[in-house]
């Protein structure tokens, strides 16, 4: 069962039932802001905000994807400093202001709960406890699954029963089902699909639908898009004799057809087949990343980053009595809040169109200047009940991470390690340091006098490492896959040393070769279960690396380097003008799909006969087979010859911590007495 949150429960229905008090400015006067908490304790404000309004239309939308536990906020980053309970009072005051323009404006969000931070992981099921601030207040629309809740089986039965429940029928998931363990059938964990008025008469049919996922536990399963397109469901829905105004397709799905497995084309393709003219468009996730992609002169597509750094904003406009069962105005002109004018969508999706929608995007770093512009008086007045329902779920946050321990100092990091700002063998790359750490940490002390040729993916790895107080959080954060260290012991060096090159020549297994079990309801973590994530990347369309200092302004101009923060520079198929508030690029490099680190060697430099080769769970498959490349005849097996190298629940996330203790100043929780880089 998941728990009451008292702190919250007098909030609950605040987002439906305010009015529209005033669009001229806050509903009730600033009162005391000096004593509102920002954020969490120890987030880093934002240096500067956006500049310019938003373009608001008929249809409005606000999307989150990828958020993976990340409610707290960034407690080490300004420009996404902002909780949970800073964004929910922004979409309550957001969602006021839409009803005083007399337009629609709906909440999406594509999925990946969980797999990021203390706050998600630090539960057994993940995600009980950080999935309830997700549920409250926030007054989503519509909602559908991620890979990541499909992986446990805890975490599918913890979606289904609770989650998707909660949400009922806003919740779609149109080609996920599950072993009901009650009824011993399969059933879909949300609804298939969503046939829906808004509140200004536009009449919509919306899905959810998952990428064709096959890494999912086997008490679920996964229809591909091109088997759902075929399901008379699907078909009767689209084929409905109800009008259909817009089709929204909601999925944990990239944008831009032929990234990362993305089926949103296919969609579009198939329902064009039957709606020639309808708009449609589609919200995706999974690529962590934002992006905005053109199908056709109706037709587009969004995606809003990740890790609760970016709220995506969708309007578009074109909506009429001919075309539509829309009852508000052609465009909203109220004066609202700041006393500006109110901006419209100004865009057709093709530079030919003939289509009468006009459409409007815009990618919100998540911070309070960003809410409190475009949303004044949302993050201050205390009195405000909008506020207070926020700060509710802000107190919430604070107080289960300190039950959780998740502020916990255990060293101080002397300087910053990046993901991938550099190569990745480069002193100041992530990569380069945990394959230290490891090689200092993970040892078994009846063979250290054998060397270990350490090997991992760089997807174990997901953020940043950020000089200063390294915190119980921050191990989840950097590392929050709890795979298994195994190894093979003593293997040929003149073999090991060639596993790396083999492997990153092969590239990452997709389809793993795990012995799949009989399809049983069971509450048991399945090894194996686990994803490899991409990299952050700034400019969706990009194939080029952008390099330092290289920023373009929303108008096209050249801004002074040293008055922006790094951060989000997109590029997507509108342009450059999306960021909502302007940043310097950070130099990006794509990683290889495995690293190695080595350790115990002979100090002399001569090359050892044989080594211990360890590495985590997850790359058993793609061990195995650089060893059938190298070693044909010495028969390597999984089943043979991996064994569990420390202890045998040792994992990925018991080596950080300890290494902090031995390594960074233990004894100084302030961190204050650093010595600067």
């Amino acid at each position: 069962m998941m728990r009451s949150l008292s702190l919250l429960s007098g909030f609950t229905a605040l987002g439906g039932v305010l009015g529209c008090d005033s669009c001229y400015g806050p509903a009730e006067p600033d009162q005391h802001v000096r004593l509102v908490r920002r954020m969490q304790p120890g987030a880093l404000a934002a240096d500067y905000g956006p500049d310019r309004p938003l373009q608001w239309g008929q249809l409005n939308v606000m999307h989150t994807s990828d958020t993976h536990g990340w409610l707290a906020g960034h407690i080490k980053e300004g420009n996404y400093g902002a909780d949970w309970g800073d964004y929910t009072s922004f979409v309550i005051e957001m969602k006021r202001k839409a009803d005083c323009m007399g337009v629609d404006l709906l909440l999406l969000d594509s999925g990946d709960l969980h797999d990021g931070t203390g706050l998600s992981d630090t539960t057994k099921p993940n995600g009980e406890v950080s999935n309830e601030f997700f549920v409250q207040n926030t007054g989503y629309d519509l909602l559908t699954i991620g890979n990541h809740e499909l992986y446990v089986s805890q975490v599918a039965y913890l979606t289904f029963n609770n989650f998707s429940k909660a949400w009922g029928d806003r919740y779609l998931t149109s080609n996920v089902e599950i072993m009901n363990p009650q009824t011993q059938e399969w059933e879909y964990i949300g609804r298939p699909y969503k046939y829906f008025t808004t509140p200004h008469g536009l009449r919509v049919m919306a899905f959810g639908v998952l990428f064709d996922f096959t890494g999912n536990v086997n008490i679920t399963r996964t229809t591909t898009t091109a088997e759902m397109l075929k399901k008379d469901w699907f078909n009767q829905a689209i084929a409905t004799c109800n009008d259909i105004d817009i089709f929204l397709i909601l999925g944990h799905n990239p944008a831009r057809e032929g990234r990362r497995g993305s089926t949103f084309k296919a969609i579009h393709d198939y329902i064009r087949n039957f709606h020639p003219d309808t708009p449609i468009h589609f919200f995706g996730g999974h690529s962590h990343l934002r992006d905005f992609v053109v199908y056709d002169q109706s037709s587009t597509a969004s995606e809003s980053g990740r890790y609760c750094e970016t709220i995506g904003w969708f309007s578009m406009s074109g909506f009429n009595s001919s075309n539509s069962g829309f009852t508000g105005p052609a465009n909203p002109q109220a004066t609202i809040d700041s006393g500006l004018p109110v901006q419209n969508p100004n865009r057709t999706a093709t530079n030919n169109s003939a289509s009468p929608f006009l459409y409007s995007r815009r990618y919100l770093d998540w911070n309070r200047l960003t809410f409190d512009y475009h949303a004044p008086g949302s993050q201050n007045p205390v009195g405000r009940t909008r506020r207070l329902a926020g700060l509710g779920i802000s107190a919430e946050i604070t107080a289960f991470r300190s039950q959780q321990n998740l502020g916990k100092v255990y060293g101080c990091n002397p300087k910053t390690y990046c993901l991938s700002c550099v190569e990745v063998t480069h002193p100041d790359s992530l990569f380069t340091f945990l394959g230290d750490s490891m090689g200092q940490i993970i040892v078994n002390k009846t063979r250290s006098h054998i060397p270990r040729l350490h090997i991992s993916n760089t997807g174990m790895a997901r953020f940043d490492l950020y000089k200063g107080p390294f915190t119980y959080d921050d191990n989840y954060v950097i590392s929050p896959f709890p795979s298994k260290v195994v190894a093979i012991m003593d293997v040929d060096w003149k073999y090991a040393k060639e596993v790396l090159a083999n492997m990153n020549k092969r590239g990452a297994q997709q389809g793993r070769r795990i012995e799949k079990r009989s399809v049983v309801p069971q509450i048991d973590r399945i090894q194996g279960e686990l994803c490899m994530d991409p990299i952050l990347e700034f400019g969706a369309m990009g194939e080029k690396v952008v390099k330092r200092g290289e920023e373009i302004a929303p108008d096209g101009g050249k801004r002074r380097q040293g008055a922006l923060n790094a951060g989000y520079r997109t590029v997507d198929d509108f342009g450059t003008d999306g960021d909502d508030t302007p940043h310097k690029s950070r130099e990006q490099h794509e990683l290889p799909p495995f690293f190695e680190a080595k350790a115990g060697f002979p100090s002399q430099g001569e090359e050892p006969l044989i080594v211990d080769l360890v590495f985590n769970d997850f790359i058993n498959d793609d061990i195995i087979l650089a060893l059938e490349d190298m070693a044909p005849e010495r028969n390597y097996t999984a089943a043979d010859d991996i064994v569990p190298y420390m202890t045998p629940n040792y994992n990925l996330q018991d080596f950080l911590l300890p290494y902090a203790e031995a390594n960074w100043q233990k004894g100084m929780p302030d961190c204050k007495d650093m010595p600067s880089e």
